[in-house]
């Protein structure tokens, strides 16, 4: 299944998806600067560019992305919404993917949602209906919370530290070794997502030994803080040359993704970087509010002048 999914997202494919990122995020921008200041930057850049992007990597019409944005946000919700409310929006998800996937088998196109639907019609034994339809809502789901929320506190911490914006001012080649910097710093998830059970003993450098059958939540957060990995990991340095993060996984469970959401963050940094030379957060960075209740991490609101 997973090689199914891989295939659309060769690093070949998303280049050609940057032209269109560029210029989802250029009419974005544009629409921000004609609007009111203080601007929400989640609401004018951070979630409505992955979005649109998804979308046209999946096939899903865009006039129905506050759809399925709301019922992402109640499907993710911890403590956010009542349990009643969540089981509404999960059962509204996936009633509104068979729907979806019923119209794309009528009238197929040139999209990942269409290819996933001519796999499993024509060769009943790689992928299931159910499963047809579990990796649409994953692939939905995952490609653009991660990424919205990384966009959005990723630029506030940018904009927190001006210094570092001058930095990428004076040298826009910085702007990819100042996401994956960002990335190591801000991971969006929780490692609550990361349980694993040992299938064997397993002896750690230190003697300590995790019983086969023990359940073991790892921490993304700490591995990519680990001092014996990264030179002074809890400084931020947008000029990093060996960034091994964790935040993408590693190995088989590797982000299928990680290409795409590299494409996208790198063009939203530097545009909104170069649109608005003196951009800056409208509160302290210490008083922006949390979002709070949901599986992802990061700020509700990203005030930003300029």
């Amino acid at each position: 299944m997973r090689g199914l999914v891989t295939r659309a997202f060769t690093a070949r494919r998303i280049e050609l998806l940057r032209p269109f990122a560029q210029a989802v995020t250029d009419e974005l921008l544009e629409e921000m600067a004609k609007g009111p200041r203080p601007a929400d930057l989640n609401e004018a850049l951070a979630f409505p560019l992955p979005i649109l992007v998804i979308c046209r990597l999946l096939g899903i019409p865009p006039e129905d992305r506050n759809r399925f944005r709301g019922l992402v946000d109640g499907f993710l919700s911890v403590t956010k919404l009542p349990p009643e409310k969540v089981e509404e929006c999960r059962t509204g998800l996936w009633s509104y993917l068979v729907e979806l996937i019923a119209f794309k088998r009528a009238n197929p196109s040139d999209d990942l949602i269409s290819d996933l639907i001519r796999v499993r019609d024509e060769d009943d034994n790689r992928l299931s209906e159910h499963e047809l339809h579990f990796w649409t809502q994953s692939l939905l789901i995952a490609g653009y919370v991660t990424t919205a929320s990384q966009i959005g506190t990723g630029t506030a911490v940018l904009l927190h530290r001006q210094d570092l914006v001058e930095e990428i001012r004076a040298d826009y080649s910085l702007v990819p070794s100042a996401v994956e910097e960002l990335l190591r710093a801000q991971i969006m998830g929780s490692s609550i997502g990361t349980l694993r059970y040992a299938l064997a003993d397993i002896e750690l450098s230190d003697g300590t030994v995790i019983r086969s059958g023990s359940s073991v939540l790892l921490s993304e957060e700490s591995a990519n803080m680990d001092e014996s990995v990264f030179s002074d990991p809890f400084t931020l340095d947008i000029r990093r040359k060996e960034n091994h993060h964790m935040t993408f996984g590693a190995g088989i469970h590797y982000c299928v993704g990680a290409a795409l959401a590299r494409m996208e963050l790198q063009v939203a940094t530097e545009t909104l970087l170069r649109r608005f030379p003196d951009i800056d957060l409208a509160v302290a960075g210490e008083d922006l509010p949390r979002g709070l209740g949901g599986f992802m991490e990061g700020f509700s609101e990203i005030p930003v002048v300029w």
